[in-house]
């Protein structure tokens, strides 16, 4: 209560970044190096480095001539990493530095398609779109090979694993297989079967045989003596890359006798592994639901025994290869985010939903990433329950969920529903209690949905499946597209807001009707209860927030500043300052008693659809559609503490400065003025200096002394002095103590010194003239001085001269 008590009253000031989730993989290749520890993947115009276990970006690397990169790869011994991008340009990185060490002219007539080093690493060969194949000798920095004769875009290059072989692979637009000798220069076979494009080639450990993938549903093993293919496997599925597993024992992946097995991922969205043998599939793992699961990319890296995968929806997927059992989810790009929670009773965890039937829930400590499963469209809202444990989802597939987090951070669903007859875009959850939750539909109705009593005992199994959820009141509400429903925090009130640019109030459970809002010009994106007074906030796409009165139904207050619609709004202090979010991109921060719009934060790029504060409300969280996820620190009490420790020490080093001054100790004051950063205290300490008998002298003595960077300082001070007239000579001063002591190459070598020249020159030459003026003026006074002849004034009679002739 104390905590509370202390909260009344204190206004928000100021919110700063605290933390972002961006897209950091954007479809295409992605590699992990040997060791396991950190993965690499393309996103536009970088190649981003990330620590595998704490899913941060090391390193995020751009070429200079900041184009798409269209293809990368990592040497095998992890020290050496080349991209290419649609420039025409190679750029070899020393990565964990983030520097470049060489940038050359790829020499491709158009974009490299694909790369790739050769086992020892010295060797890199570049497939383009122009058709041709080259090979470049990454130690000696020069091209070493130019193989020409492939149709369309090179879109794979392999070397054989055997390095004394010197052979090259490479597949094109014409689904078949070239074997290029480095040794001949030439090509010395062509291995067609494949009737559609080849989209891996992996080899044996012996190297004797190959595996080919493609789109034609098929893996073919060929043996390179005979360069004949010896058995054609139908795999059923489009295949992205087909990996060969050791050869070794994995009871848990079905490969239990000698002989190759391999691995193979595409659109069915599973892994699979096949005996070459016999063709059979030995493996398949669990498919989960929706779209947006296929397999787009996975490759092995043997020395740390990881798999990983990428899925179509842009997700990596991290398992352990003897087992394939899950080790680490990223979520590369979220696309769309549509909306963000909280999650947790300390608000530990956040929940994204995005332009996805998949649900993201992220661990801020940690980043770790769960990917849920379930929906099969677009989620398109989201809630959590008073407590934190529990959260419900709502979709464009009619359908609505509830999800429960343990104390382990595992998200599973508890719970589903369905019953509307169309999407489902707005959801929210009763305040009290964990008894109800309520969505609003694109339907025009309102659904009631109780929470069954099975989901909320502690004794449910966790393997029992989802729990039915059945609607107990369904409510036609608006003649539009429901938007935004809210649950008053005695839960006994519902506000529902629509296109049709109306909210109304409804007494719960009933759903009967107390009153409508009317007065927004546009559709009501949202609506909010007060959680103190019985106030209801909306905003709308006419730009504006309004506050109405629960009473009466009147419109309280209006908020103007945002310049297109305002899509959400939330109540922050206690209820007596907003937080709201618009498709400007804005996150704006008002004070309601003063209609004052206190801070605009500014970090998105897109559409802000998502927002939400946290539990202690010194936190808040926006997610766009600009694919970004940032949560916001309320710094208000740490700014204002600085402030205040600022005042006090500028209190303090003021009275030293005076004391200084009294003390005529003027090396000092002036040291400490000049740290303060205040020009016209230090401009005080000149003067001061300049009223002492002996002025010259002391000012050269205490200028002289000075460190650099407080001479620098000075330099500066003076271009603003110098401006004014009455300030000028103090300026002149220091600028001929400067002049007069300081070497020239010292002087050109001060920071900043040619634009302070640049600003002193005008306003000198105009101070000179204006002293020019004034000693001519001086000169011809006293020149009209000395040479004026005053005439000899008649002294006229004294008194007694004219008595003593009045006597005569």
């Amino acid at each position: 209560m104390a905590e509370t008590a202390a909260g009344v009253g204190r206004f928000k000031a100021n919110y700063v970044v605290e933390r972002k989730i961006e897209p950091f993989y954007k479809g295409g290749k992605a590699q992990l190096d040997q060791t396991g520890q950190h993965l690499f993947c393309v996103c536009g115009t970088r190649v981003n480095i990330l620590e595998v276990a704490s899913g941060a970006v090391l390193q995020s690397l751009e070429q200079e001539d900041q184009e798409d990169i269209t293809a990368f790869d990592l040497s095998p011994d992890d020290e050496v990493l080349v991209t290419a991008s649609r420039a025409l340009l190679l750029a070899q990185w020393a990565w964990r530095e983030g520097s470049v060490t060489r940038l050359w002219k790829a020499i491709h007539t158009a974009p490299v398609a694909t790369m790739t080093f050769d086992p020892t690493s010295t060797l890199l060969a570049t497939g383009g779109c122009d058709g041709a194949v080259r090979v470049w000798d990454i130690v000696r920095h020069y091209g070493t090979h130019h193989f020409r004769g492939s149709p369309g875009v090179v879109h794979l290059v392999a070397f054989h694993p055997d390095p004394t072989r010197l052979l090259l692979f490479s597949s094109a637009a014409d689904a078949a297989i070239r074997m290029w000798s480095l040794q001949d220069r030439s090509c010395l076979a062509v291995l067609t079967a494949h009737y559609s494009a080849v989209t891996s080639l992996a080899f044996s450990a012996d190297g004797h045989t190959m595996l080919s993938s493609g789109r034609d549903k098929i893996c073919i093993i060929w043996d390179l003596q005979s360069h004949q293919a010896t058995r054609t496997v139908p795999v059923f599925e489009s295949v992205e890359t087909a990996v060969l597993l050791p050869e070794e024992p994995a009871s848990e992946l079905g490969v239990k006798s000698p002989g190759l097995h391999f691995l193979t991922a595409g659109d069915q969205g599973t892994l699979r592994v096949w005996e070459a043998a016999s063709g059979q599939c030995v493996y398949t793992q669990a498919r989960p639901p929706g779209p947006g699961r296929e397999l787009t990319h996975c490759t092995l890296a043997r020395t740390a025994g990881l798999l990983l995968s990428a899925t179509a929806d842009h997700n990596l997927l991290l398992y352990e290869a003897r087992s394939l059992r899950l080790q680490k989810q990223f979520a590369g790009y979220s696309e769309e985010v549509l909306d963000v929670r909280f999650l947790g009773p300390e608000d530990s965890h956040i929940i994204v939903a995005s332009n996805s039937p998949c649900l993201k829930v992220f661990e801020l400590q940690t980043s770790a990433c769960q990917i849920l499963h379930g929906h099969t469209d677009i989620v398109l809202a989201l809630d959590v329950f008073r407590k934190g444990w529990l959260f419900a989802s709502c979709a464009k597939d009619q359908s609505v969920r509830i999800w429960r987090m343990n104390k382990a951070g595992q998200v599973v669903c508890v719970a589903q529903g369905s019953g509307h007859t169309h999407s489902v875009g707005t959801i929210c959850c009763s305040r009290l209690k964990e008894s109800f939750l309520v969505t609003g539909s694109q339907d025009c109705t309102v659904k009631l949905w109780p929470l069954p009593r099975a989901l909320l005992s502690k004794n449910t199994a966790p393997d029992s499946g989802p729990v039915l959820l059945q609607a107990q009141t369904t409510q036609r509400c608006h003649d539009k597209d429901i938007n935004s429903v809210a649950v008053a925090p005695n839960d006994k009130l519902l506000a529902t807001g629509s296109q049709d640019r109306m909210a109304k109030l409804w007494a719960l459970p009933q759903c009967q009707l107390l009153g409508v809002f009317s007065g927004h010009r546009r559709g009501l994106w949202c609506v909010q209860f007060s959680p103190m007074d019985q106030v209801l906030a909306t905003a709308s796409a006419d730009g504006t927030i309004k506050l109405w009165a629960l009473q009466d139904f009147s419109c309280l207050k209006t908020f103007e500043g945002h310049d297109a619609s305002v899509l959400k709004v939330a109540f922050v202090s206690r209820g007596t300052q907003l937080l709201s979010s618009g498709s400007d991109g804005l996150v704006k921060l008002w004070t309601i008693k003063n209609n004052e719009c206190v801070r605009t934060l500014d970090a998105h790029d897109d559409k802000v659809w998502g927002l939400h504060c946290s539990r202690l409300d010194d936190r808040a969280l926006t997610g766009a559609s600009d694919s970004r996820v940032i949560l916001w620190k309320d710094v208000t009490e740490a700014e204002q503490a600085e402030e205040q420790a600022r005042q006090e020490e500028q209190v303090v080093r003021q009275q030293e400065l005076d004391n200084l001054l009294h003390e005529k100790r003027y090396l000092r004051a002036l040291g400490l003025a000049i740290s303060l950063d205040r020009p016209h205290t230090v401009l005080t300490v000149i003067q001061a200096i300049r009223r002492d008998p002996e002025a010259c002298e002391k000012l050269e003595a205490t200028v002289l002394r000075l460190r650099r960077d407080q001479k620098e300082a000075l330099l500066r001070f003076c271009v603003t002095w110098n401006t004014n007239s009455r300030n000028c000579h103090e300026a002149q001063a220091v600028l001929g103590v400067l002049l007069r002591h300081e070497a020239p190459e010292e002087l050109l070598a001060y920071e900043g010194v040619r634009a302070a020249v640049e600003a002193l020159l005008p306003y000198t030459e105009r101070h000179f003239q204006r002293l020019s003026r004034t000693l001519q003026a001086a000169t011809f006074l006293d020149f009209l001085w000395h040479n004026m002849k005053l005439p000899v004034l008649a002294t006229a009679p004294t008194p007694w001269e004219t008595h003593k002739g009045t006597l005569s």
